[in-house]
């Protein structure tokens, strides 16, 4: 059987075959669709980062393929689906992050909705009104990798690896604080309240604060906080005092630290120590208390006006506080004296306390020792007194004076709380003064001494109406001829009459005959002799002068 091959073939040669492929035109398109999405897939996967799930309480303002995540406001992800969770109490958002966010799958990364907030740090997340709400989020510094996370419900209040100190306050209560109030030094705003959390026994809270760098490095070991929070508005014995921050602090509250000015060679406090949070600025930055000291005194007069935590002073110096006020019953004197329970700090009242332990050599432990301190005192006067700190609210405070004048009283220094002598005050005092006068007037016989002052007075009458009738006509006729005769002498000593002229002979020879007696005695002052022989006959008149 014979092969032919195309265009003709020599017999003897094998028959070769030529197969041609014609492609046509319209599969180019295809097939560089197909190159061109090929790319992009492979693209798309070497650009795709970690694919992270995040657990919010509630998928409000989150939707897939909307709901971007940002950095800083740029957008690092997006999120692809969300789904209620098994126990139908959260929502599942699955996250796809971009490959350079790869480091925000951190285990320690925080994610929270970033939606319009009105808080203490004010108005947040105003920008979201336009585009909606997003996932804010800041990474960690593990270097661990987390697929779950569990988002914030409310903005961290530090963000972006912000430099700074984070300290602890502890308080008896929260008060009016919140996340992000403010905190100052000097009234300036240098950080904020980042959390707050009961203590593990109930009995307080622990407040977490954030001082912005370099501010931190002002909070030393020594630093005191205190609540700076609204209007401090006291009114109290010393009168009204009011005292705040700043208008942010009366309205969403505050804190305010400074280091007391007796403190010396002070350095930096550490990251994460404690410190206590006083209630206001003159509690917190008092000097040192030191050992306290228990008073009780006895009162017999009413104490209107003396609170609880009212001031005792010390000659003028506060050092101590009332504790207690409380009515007591006197079985044999059948009366209701005031029983005031006091706490002193001795300590407070500077070196005058330090130089009297040293020069009576007494140790400021030792209670048998300030006993015996006080009985020494007490011996010279040492007494308590309830004075008026204030006219116009009435309040009182304890004043602790000498009185030298005062009764001797009894004192057990082994006695505690150590019983201190009283005296009244001295508002009763003018009290007791006022109704002693008002008892001297009472006794006087008023009705009696008003008789006779009316009798007396109707007596003084008649004498008055008989002066007017008899007396005093008579008393104007010899005024009358007193003026006549002031007048005839006048008339008789005019310059031009006969007894004026004789007047002034006589004077005339009054005054040679004074002359002569003068002579006479300068005379006989020189010549005493003369009285017993008489006058030599050769003396002349010259002689006769002096």
């Amino acid at each position: 059987m014979q092969q032919h091959t195309e265009g003709g073939s020599a017999p003897g040669q094998a028959e070769i075959r030529t197969r041609r492929w014609n492609v046509s035109l319209v599969w180019i398109v295809p097939i560089v669709a197909l190159l061109v999405g090929a790319s992009l897939v492979v693209r798309s996967w070497m650009e795709q980062g970690p694919t992270i799930t995040i657990s919010f309480k509630t998928g409000e303002g989150l939707a897939a393929h909307k709901t971007l995540v940002k950095y800083r406001n740029v957008v690092i992800g997006e999120v692809t689906a969300v789904e209620l969770a098994a126990d139908k109490k959260s929502v599942n958002t699955t996250v796809e992050l971009f490959r350079e966010a790869e480091s925000f799958a951190s285990e320690d990364s925080v994610f929270w909705v970033v939606r319009p907030r009105i808080g203490a740090g004010g108005v947040t997340g105003t920008d979201t009104l336009l585009s909606g709400n997003f996932i804010g989020a800041d990474a960690g510094q593990s270097t661990k990798r987390s697929k779950h996370f569990t988002g914030l419900e409310s903005p961290p209040a530090i963000t972006y690896g912000e430099k700074g100190k984070i300290f602890t306050l502890h308080a008896k209560d929260l008060g009016s604080l919140d996340i992000g109030s403010p905190i100052y030094y000097r009234k300036i705003p240098v950080g904020e309240v980042v959390s707050y959390a009961l203590d593990a026994k109930g009995t307080g809270v622990d407040i977490g604060i954030f001082i912005e760098a370099p501010n931190d490095t002002f909070v030393t070991t020594n630093t005191r906080f205190w609540n700076a929070s609204g209007i401090d508005v006291a009114l109290d014995s010393k009168g009204v005092k009011v005292n705040t921050e700043s208008l942010s602090s009366i309205l969403i509250g505050g804190l305010a630290f400074r280091t007391p000015e007796y403190i010396v060679d002070d350095k930096p406090a550490a990251e994460k120590t404690d410190f206590e949070l006083f209630a206001d600025e003159e509690t917190a930055l008092a000097p040192p208390d030191g050992i306290a000291r228990q008073l009780r005194l006895r009162f017999d007069q009413a104490l209107r006006g003396l609170a609880v935590d009212a001031p005792v002073e010390f000659m003028g110096v506060n050092f101590g506080k009332v504790t207690a006020v409380r009515l007591d019953f006197d079985p044999v004197k059948r009366t209701f004296p005031v029983i005031v329970d006091a706490i002193i700090y001795p300590q407070r009242i500077g070196p005058a306390h330090n130089k009297m332990l040293e020069v009576l050599k007494h140790s400021p432990d030792d209670e048998k020792a300030s006993g015996l301190l006080l009985a020494g005192f007490i011996e010279h006067g040492l007494r308590a007194q309830a004075r008026s700190g204030n006219l116009l609210t009435g309040q009182l405070y304890i004043s602790l004076d000498f009185y030298p004048d005062a009764e001797k009283a009894a004192f057990d220094p082994n006695q505690t709380p150590f019983m201190i002598p009283t005296v009244p005050g001295s508002l009763e005092k003018v009290q007791e003064q006022l109704q002693q006068m008002v008892n001297r007037i009472n006794a006087l016989p008023l009705e009696r001494i008003a008789n006779n002052l009316d009798g007396n007075l109707s007596e003084l009458n008649r004498s008055l109406k008989q002066f007017n009738t008899r007396t005093l006509p008579g008393v104007q006729g010899t005024l009358d001829e007193i003026r006549k005769t002031v007048q005839a002498a006048n008339s008789a000593l005019a310059e031009d009459s006969p007894q004026r002229e004789q007047m002034t002979d006589t004077l005339e020879q009054l005054e040679r005959m004074s002359r002569s007696l003068r002579d006479l005695s300068d005379y006989l002052g020189r010549h005493p002799e003369s009285l017993i022989r008489g006058r030599p006959a050769a003396t002349d008149a010259q002689n006769l002068q002096p």
